[in-house]
């Protein structure tokens, strides 16, 4: 029997349309991406695709990162899902806050497609 290889699915939330293109564009080759705008869709895509790694922005309308991550690492379903907020804001208060919501990475706006594999990679084979 062959077995089938099944690739990364990477949700990637973010309100500016113009940061998702990029990371699809970064991404998209290697990974299945999934795209949510705000906190609440990304709650939401998280219960119902199970992506394998989130990649979420901060400051969102709706709801913020911060509860987005809150509420899907104090979730069952969906509390295994590693999340790695990607933001502009990069102060270690707000590293700090982001560790103590669940997160299990963070990375500063800019960012280059190696600081995400970097990123990935390193979530990816944790969980191995």
């Amino acid at each position: 029997m062959e077995m089938l290889y099944k690739k990364t699915t990477i949700l990637v939330v973010d309100d500016e349309e113009s940061v998702r293109r990029v990371v699809v564009r970064m991404l998209g080759d290697e990974y299945v991406v999934l795209e949510a705008t705000n906190g609440w869709e990304a709650v939401d895509i998280a219960h119902r695709h199970q992506p394998d790694i989130i990649l979420m922005d901060i400051m969102m309308p709706k709801m913020d990162g911060y509860i987005a991550c809150s509420k899907i690492k104090t979730d069952q379903a969906t509390k295994h899902i590693p999340i790695v907020m990607l933001t502009a804001v990069g102060q270690e208060l707000n590293k700090k806050l982001a560790r103590t919501m669940g997160a299990e990475g963070y990375i500063t706006k800019p960012f280059t497609q190696q600081d995400l594999l970097d990123a990935i990679y390193r979530l990816v084979k944790s969980a191995k």
